[in-house]
């Protein structure tokens, strides 16, 4: 039995795998939602870290949208990771930014981001089912924009560390229907680690509209590393 690790992005929080975590669940894993402060990059490493190491092992660690950042930090000089899964996920190089890898190619998130008194960030919940989730039913996609966490700044502009992805087997899913992390970059960040690559039709949200894809590449990733 294999624990996994799921890590959510900005603006949502760790029910975005509640469809995942059945199906993973009933191929006989053990999974645990890492609900991230979403206050700043170390501090979402360091809350993961700690999540990992209390795990046996093995551990397969799975990250979404930003959670892709905070997994291949988290699990720097963690023995017992044996797999890095990436569901449209950022996956920086080090010294890489979050808004580095947004500006090689064309996002709309930029523009659907609004800042409150606190500096905080905030997906526009007007425009969140378009940029993140236009294949989740409307209803669906309106909790999701109720429900956010909001963001530190910090988070997209802090530079990663060494990334885990040079010594980790990694696999990826890229959504090519996302309108939030472009696919192209997506499919770059893929190529760059090595990753064993799945493509999927679908919008950001993907874990949502298309939970059983993201559970089979997580359970492949956890099968190659038993």
């Amino acid at each position: 039995m294999t624990d996994i690790v799921v890590v959510h992005g900005l603006w949502a929080d760790g029910s975005s795998w509640s469809e995942v975590i059945p199906l993973l669940h009933a191929a006989g894993h053990r999974v645990h939602a890492v609900q991230l402060p979403l206050t700043s990059m170390e501090e979402d490493v360091a809350y993961t870290r700690q999540m990992v190491d209390r795990l046996p092992g093995p551990v397969v660690l799975a990250g979404w949208s930003y959670g892709g950042a905070v997994i291949i930090n988290a699990a720097q000089g963690a023995p017992h990771v044996s797999a890095l899964v990436y569901i449209a996920a950022f996956a920086p190089q080090k010294g890489e930014r979050g808004n580095d890898l947004l500006a090689h190619f064309p996002s709309q998130v930029g523009e659907a981001v609004q800042l409150d008194d606190q500096g905080r960030m905030w997906l526009d919940p007007d425009r969140y089912r378009q940029v993140f989730a236009a294949d989740v039913h409307p209803s669906r996609a309106a909790t999701l924009a109720a429900v956010q966490k909001p963001a530190a700044p910090a988070c997209f502009s802090t530079p990663s560390g060494e990334p885990a992805w040079l010594t980790i087997p990694s696999w990826y899913l890229a959504a090519e229907d996302d309108e939030a992390l472009p696919p192209a970059t997506q499919l770059w960040m893929a190529e760059r680690m090595g990753a064993s690559l799945t493509c999927v039709r679908a919008s950001h949200a993907v874990l949502l509209s298309r939970p059983e894809r993201v559970a089979d590449v997580i359970a492949s990733a956890a099968a190659a590393g038993c």
